[in-house]
């Protein structure tokens, strides 16, 4: 595919070994792990720093007075001021600990439709504007609100080629819309929106912004405080650490309007028999025991990242793209799906009557391990006429040999179901 693709910026021994999964055989093949869009796997430091909290340091946060719960609540609290400087929060910023990207963007739909310390922030008849290109996380949650408030859902769809245009929001913006919601890259087709101006104009036009920034926090991630951006999500096992485990980070004035989605210890400032007050800010919304080894490895991996360099990091996986690109493209009857895209970690891919389940099923036979069907963006794919596809996507310990393997191997699979 030329010389450009011969040279790793990182060093591949040497990353590859942070991560000892990568080392297993697949029938019989050295396992090539192409599916991190889903989940990346968990880097050594982030299972150390886990480990260590576990055999060390477990307790229960806040409220205790004995030692371990004081170092368990330090370390906890330490977390979450690690992650809000990786974002790029400012002090006007809080950052809420949650299970997840979905669990953040239900957090945010539920707080902002259903009424309690504040009026709910949508009514019958406002309006929300989802781009079409969001994962469902992003997407039902919003039907459900517009369902059962009576609020108006509009879709802002992206061209043939899988784009949104700033000039194609505006006409959507009016005095009613109250909430933006967007995502920092499409999980389906690894399409990076000019999300800065997006949130802009809407911010502008009054609404509150809501970003999925899951598949941006491994790869060219935003600095939230330069964003017209009022809540961001993001999860992390997309960025090297454990699963069930991700964040909210919004704007303080922005977060207070949320009614919190889970009662019970720990966001309460006092309770009677008849009522309650709730905590400040975190806590809050952060109702019951919080997954502190989790929230440790989210920091760790954020460290981990940081640790390797953000920009070569970007630099790398921006090539593994661009090299994969073009050998696709070059396979006869085969689409790639934003091929345009030059900062992702993503390639999707259709190829004429072949489904992406046989190809994906091939691959793995050859231990390449990719991601197939609709990746909970229906919606995105059938606006852009494709259905299902297959989906590569890269992780800073992935190598320009694997994407040639994975070449090799649609070849193959072209070869032999075409």
């Amino acid at each position: 595919m030329g010389d450009a693709f011969l040279i790793d910026p990182l060093e591949p021994d040497a990353v590859r070994a942070q991560f000892p999964v990568l080392a297993q055989r697949i029938y019989g093949a050295e396992l090539a792990y192409l599916d991190n869009a889903a989940t990346t796997q968990m880097a050594m430091p982030v299972q150390e720093a886990m480990r260590a909290f576990e055999q060390h340091d477990r307790a229960n946060i806040h409220r205790g007075v004995h030692a371990l719960s004081q170092r368990a609540t330090d370390a906890f609290e330490h977390a979450r001021s690690s992650l809000k400087r990786f974002v790029g929060a400012g002090a006007d910023h809080e950052l809420v600990f949650t299970s997840g990207t979905t669990d953040a963007l239900n957090m945010v739909a539920h707080g902002l439709s259903t009424s309690g310390m504040h009026p709910a922030w949508l009514q019958a008849g406002d309006e929300i504007v989802v781009s079409g290109l969001e994962h469902h996380a992003n997407l039902v949650p919003w039907q459900q609100v517009a369902r059962r408030t009576g609020a108006v859902l509009r879709v802002l769809q992206p061209d043939a080629q899988g784009r949104l245009h700033a000039a194609d929001l505006r006409p959507l913006l009016n005095a009613r819309t109250r909430v933006l919601a967007l995502t920092a890259c499409a999980n389906a087709t690894g399409e990076r929106p000019p999300y800065e101006d997006l949130l802009q104009l809407a911010a502008d036009a009054g609404a509150l912004t809501v970003l999925d920034a899951a598949q941006a926090m491994a790869h060219a991630a935003p600095a939230l405080s330069s964003l017209a951006c009022d809540f961001m999500a993001f999860s992390g096992h997309k960025m090297y650490g454990p699963m069930g485990t991700g964040a909210l980070v919004g704007r303080r004035v922005a977060l207070e309007r949320l009614e919190p989605l889970r009662y019970g210890g720990d966001m309460v400032a006092w309770v009677s028999a008849t009522e309650a007050s709730f905590a400040e800010l975190p806590a809050r919304l952060e109702g019951g025991t919080p997954n502190v080894a989790g929230a440790i490895g989210m920091a760790a991996a954020a460290g981990f990242i940081d640790g390797v360099g953000r920009d070569r990091i970007d630099a790398h996986l921006n090539a593994l793209r661009e090299h994969a690109v073009a050998g696709l493209a070059a396979m006869p009857r085969v689409t790639v799906l934003s091929a345009h895209s030059r900062v992702s970690a993503i390639v999707s891919f259709v190829a004429d009557r072949v489904h992406p389940h046989d190809i994906g099923t091939l691959l793995d036979q050859r231990g390449i391990a990719v991601r197939t069907g609709h990746h909970c963006a229906q919606p995105l794919l059938e606006h852009l006429g494709v259905g299902p596809t297959t989906r590569a996507s890269f992780a800073l310990y992935n190598t320009h040999a694997e994407v040639e393997r994975l070449l090799a191997g649609v070849a193959h699979a072209l070869k032999v179901l075409q």
